[in-house]
């Protein structure tokens, strides 16, 4: 967590020495060159303070109330062009002015207007929402990903570093600014104008995504380095990991246990050594329950004396619907003999949440056994669960025996069904099912790749963040690397055609991504290598080289005979909205 805290005050000073900080620096000068010596520093500690926690709440209450990802962009905007009028309507910014200053005196509060510390405070905590579309990828995927999480001081000791990282350039910025506007003070009507006038073009300019063009274009010209210092300390290993961990990707209670014990061995009688991994915990907090009588939720006490398989799934996760197939199977092999299934669906985007579209996902893929909707993770952080999939096996006690996170070692799973169904006195069935699954394939080069600003990765489109932009794509695409073209909006965790294209260069058999068309149904035209995907090659979702997109939901757009590297490219129509490639 240290080493991320470090990350995150790196990554805010060079956020502020990037272009994205125009919006603010004008008000900083002209603040900071005014009132006493101590102004600049209440100035920054302001804004590091309003700054970090409103875009902490913010992003919080965006992903709980399922809004825009984008809505702090234009929030920045809204409050970046009132700044500006009012400073170019001087009568406008006295009448403002006295009456925060009534509203201050009233309060108990130092107006803002004043000369010290405390009005330089207010002044910079004014400004906090005005430097949130600055927040860069790093940042926002730590946020946005620490939205599905319990919140923790250390999540909010590496926004608040951020924050505090960017404010310590600005003061260095601010000083050597009161050098240079001291001599203008005696024209400090016509200075306040020009700065409002500076701050309306810098809004329009956002609101027109031209701040985004011009950061695309100094990195598309400029070393990497020069333009994110940050990025070489991001790929680092240990940053790595220190992301994995404020992601909450290190296991907790039942899961480090199961995690640290999940190799059991193979007595010589052919029996698991199957340890006590601690008392299973209870389903809490969902949301609603499917295939039980009434709808009503199970509990492990209710269920006690009976072998529980709880699997951990979210329906647009490859890996979770290949297991579904195995699942489905011992449901119908065991129930009658003592086995219980319980699927607990732990969503990982928002339209995962959607009940319609779970209960959907159920009656396609067969699911007969009971599945809860874990909405809000809270039986997945009760178990200490990080996996999709991921399996717990429970005993007629009621105490977790073995898990396994991810696809594979399905004979082994079948056998520790057995093991317990015997330990708790039941029948055995005879040991051999028949089922019918796809395998992913040992070879694959290409790794799952996420759209969205706050996770994607090995795309050559230089700096994506969200907003809507042009893209420009690159004349050769290199082995496992992604190319937006045209004009796409991006959000954090997903991106929206706008007239555009995406191509890849992928490695695999198959190839799958996670789609959506709100509103009504769209289709998108599949090319392999430049020409229309054949029928031979193309996924069950794809038919004459065009997939209708309706439900949100993943798509198998290739199947090729055997992994095979090739050239991917997909145009969707406008408003078709793109989430996760995986592959298999």
């Amino acid at each position: 967590m240290a080493l991320l805290i470090l990350f995150g005050f790196i990554a805010g000073a060079g956020t502020a020495l990037s272009p994205c900080v125009l919006p603010v620096l004008p008000i900083a000068l002209s603040a900071g060159a005014t009132g006493g010596r101590r102004r600049p520093l209440g100035i920054v500690v302001g804004l590091a303070v309003s700054f970090t926690f409103a875009t902490v709440a913010l992003v919080y209450v965006i992903s709980a109330l399922g809004l825009p990802n984008d809505l702090l962009r234009k929030l920045a905007i809204a409050v970046l062009l009132g700044f500006g009028v009012v400073l170019i309507i001087p009568s406008l910014a006295a009448r403002i002015e006295a009456w925060l200053s009534r509203f201050a005196s009233r309060a108990g509060i130092v107006s803002p207007s004043g000369d010290g510390f405390w009005s330089g405070t207010a002044v910079g905590a004014s400004l906090g929402v005005v430097y949130a579309p600055c927040a860069g990828p790093i940042l926002a995927g730590v946020l946005v990903v620490s939205a599905s999480q319990p919140f923790t001081a250390g999540r909010l000791a590496v926004a608040l570093s951020y924050g505090i990282g960017s404010a310590a350039v600005l003061y260095f910025l601010m000083l050597g600014g009161r050098r240079l506007v001291a001599p203008l003070a005696r024209r400090g009507g016509g200075l306040q104008v020009a700065m409002g006038a500076v701050m309306v073009v810098v809004a329009l300019a956002m609101l027109g995504n031209y701040d985004v063009r011009f950061q695309n274009r100094i990195a598309s010209d400029l070393p990497r380095f020069l333009v994110d210092p940050t990025k070489s300390l991001e790929a680092s290993a240990s940053a790595q990991a220190a992301l994995e961990d404020v992601r909450g990707e290190s296991a907790h209670g039942v899961g480090a246990a199961a995690a640290s014990a999940l190799r059991s061995k193979t007595a010589a009688n052919g029996q698991t050594n199957l340890p006590v991994l601690g008392s299973a915990p209870e389903f809490v907090g969902n949301a609603h329950w499917f295939n039980t009588r009434d709808d009503r939720p199970l509990t492990l006490h209710a269920l006690r004396g009976r072998v529980v398989l709880v699997d951990f799934w979210t329906y647009s996760c490859i890996n979770c619907l290949r297991t579904l197939p195995y699942l489905t199977a011992w449901d119908r092999k065991y129930r009658e003999d003592g086995l219980t299934i319980v699927g607990v669906h732990s969503p990982e985007f928002p339209f995962e949440k959607e009940a319609g579209n779970v209960e959907e996902a159920i009656e396609r893929n067969g699911i007969h056994y009971p599945v809860a909707q874990d909405n809000e993770l809270a039986t997945w952080t009760a178990y200490g669960n990080q996996y999709w999939p991921a399996e717990y096996f429970i005993d007629a006690e009621g105490r977790v025996r073995y898990a396994h996170f991810g696809e594979g070692e399905y004979g082994k799973k079948g056998q520790i069904i057995r093991q317990l169904l015997a330990e708790a006195g039941r029948k055995v069935p005879g040991q051999k099912t028949q089922v019918h699954a796809i395998a992913p394939s040992a070879t694959v080069t290409t790794p799952e790749t996420y759209l969205g600003a706050a996770r994607a990765e090995r795309f050559t489109n230089p700096m994506l963040s969200p907003g809507s932009h042009d893209f420009t794509a690159p004349a050769s695409l290199p082995v496992n690397e992604f190319a937006y073209h045209g004009r796409w909006r991006i959000g954090l965790d997903s991106a929206a055609a706008e007239g555009g294209s995406l191509d890849l260069n992928f490695g695999a058999r198959r190839a799958y991504l996670v789609l959506g068309s709100p509103g009504h149904p769209r289709t998108m035209r599949v090319l392999l290598d430049g020409r229309p995907i054949s029928d031979d090659d193309a996924g069950a979702d794809v038919h004459n080289g065009v997939v209708e997109i309706a439900a949100q939901r993943l798509y198998n757009l290739v199947d090729l005979p055997r992994v095979e590297d090739h050239v991917l490219s997909l145009v969707p129509q406008a408003g078709v909205t793109g989430y996760a490639f995986t592959f298999g």
